[in-house]
């Protein structure tokens, strides 16, 4: 090719390049974008949020299992579902919010806490109330609020991590009614993973806290994101695959492909349709531990969910905080282990221990990154939002029976920890008929 015509095809390739040189960026930017403009409108849609912060005072005898709880989820679940739709979503930034449930121990002291916004209070204490009318709900100051704010610093020391499921979410983790003696009527002989994690709340120092915190947000069919419906069907199809259940057939053929076909195979559509047929149907082949496998997805798809996250923290002044207190939470999860289903451990991005590096120059900044991953997770924890945000992530699917059996209210028998306040009885309105004497 002449030197002339290279040099034409140049000028005019970078002629090209510099009148257009624009036009791929909004194809290349839109997703980017649409991420930060939703992420604004959220962030404004939250700050005009307020929240209520209730303590549940436990009276000592709880009579009810903890299956009680599990309507109580049940019908938070109603309370608090709220999906925008897609005005709401993209112009006023709402999204569906979450409630807080959290075990905490202050210097030795269990509480227990819920934190809703505050449209929802009434319906939420409703709830509680009608299965635990003996409890206490008493509305109180955020605790997060009494510690420094910046911790770590030189007085304080944390150590914390988000929680995830081990296998796909629609494997159920261990519930309540995989407690031996859950019915038992008789509360001092029902067995409860609660008590070991409120005696080990008993154990904590003054100058020390611990802090569990569960946001559970609602899913439901009616979601704009189809998130309960991909939840689902994603379930169904694991189910099925687990049963050995053959797949769909798949579409007909049109008349040209089979024509196709014919003519290349030489082979009709009828010859190759060669059923075998097995005289043992393959639900039949499970054995009892696959069998326990699915009736366990089935059950945990039966209910109603929670998109779920799960963390903890243990802080607390340098000179009395004890690293290894820190079990108490691995301990507690643990119990809900079940090997065959489904286990929460620590998700290691969040995790505050930084493993030493073989590149060793990268070890030169471990301090650093401890520093910053502790200042993250307590950042996250104050402000009650997932542990990867504004980005998806770090979320997992927990139904009602789950979450009852991590969150629930034990009595004095079946827990007894030392420093858990109980009341003796619960205070009430006077009555209406009660004469009343006028004042002259």
């Amino acid at each position: 090719m002449p030197a002339a015509e290279i040099n034409s095809a140049l000028i005019t390739f970078f002629k090209i390049i510099e009148n257009w040189w624009w036009f791929p960026l909004p194809f290349i930017l839109w997703k980017p974008f649409l991420f930060l403009y939703h992420w604004w409108r959220v962030d404004c849609f939250l700050s005009k949020q307020k929240w209520v912060m209730f303590e549940i005072r436990l009276p000592k005898e709880v009579l009810k299992p903890i299956r009680a709880m599990e309507f109580v989820m049940a019908s938070i679940h109603g309370v608090i579902f709220h999906p925008p739709d897609w005005w709401e979503k993209w112009i006023d930034g709402q999204i569906q919010l979450s409630i807080n449930f959290e075990i905490v121990s202050l210097g030795g002291e269990p509480h227990f806490f819920v934190r809703i916004p505050v449209s929802y209070r009434d319906g939420v204490e409703s709830a509680i109330y009608s299965q635990y009318p003996e409890a206490e709900i008493k509305e109180v100051d955020d605790y997060t609020k009494y510690v420094p704010q910046n911790i770590p610093n030189k007085d304080w020391d944390l150590f914390g991590t988000d929680y995830k499921a081990m296998k796909d979410d629609h494997y159920p983790i261990r519930t309540y009614t995989k407690f031996e003696t859950e019915h038992e009527l008789k509360e001092e002989k029902r067995i409860d993973p609660m008590a070991s994690l409120l005696e080990g709340f008993a154990k904590i120092k003054p100058g020390e806290q611990f802090w569990i915190q569960i946001n559970a947000e609602p899913i439901a069919a009616d979601d704009i994101n189809h998130t309960f419906d991909e939840w689902m069907a994603a379930g169904e199809k694991l189910r099925d695959k687990l049963a050995r259940r053959p797949e769909a057939a798949q579409t007909s053929k049109s008349m040209i492909q089979e024509a196709a076909e014919i003519l290349i195979t030489g082979k009709t559509a009828e010859t190759e349709k060669v059923e075998e047929r097995d005289i043992i149907p393959p639900e039949m082949k499970l054995t009892p531990g696959e069998r326990e496998i699915i009736t366990g997805l089935e059950e945990k798809m039966s209910k109603q969910i929670f998109g779920t996250n799960i963390r903890f923290i243990y802080l607390g002044k340098r000179d009395v905080w004890f690293k290894p207190n820190f079990r108490f939470a691995f301990s507690f999860f643990n119990e809900y282990t079940t090997l065959n289903l489904n286990m929460i451990q620590p998700i290691g991005k969040t995790l505050t221990k930084i493993h030493k590096h073989w590149f060793l120059p990268v070890n030169l900044i471990r301090a650093r990154r401890h520093y910053l991953r502790c200042r993250k997770i307590f950042r996250h924890y104050l402000k009650r939002i997932t542990p990867f945000f504004p980005k998806p992530g770090g979320v997992f699917v927990l139904n009602t029976e789950e979450l009852a059996s991590l969150f629930h209210f034990p009595g004095e028998a079946a827990a007894l920890a030392p420093g858990l306040a109980r009341i003796e009885a619960k205070k009430r309105a006077k009555p209406p008929e009660l004469p009343v004497e006028e004042i002259k």
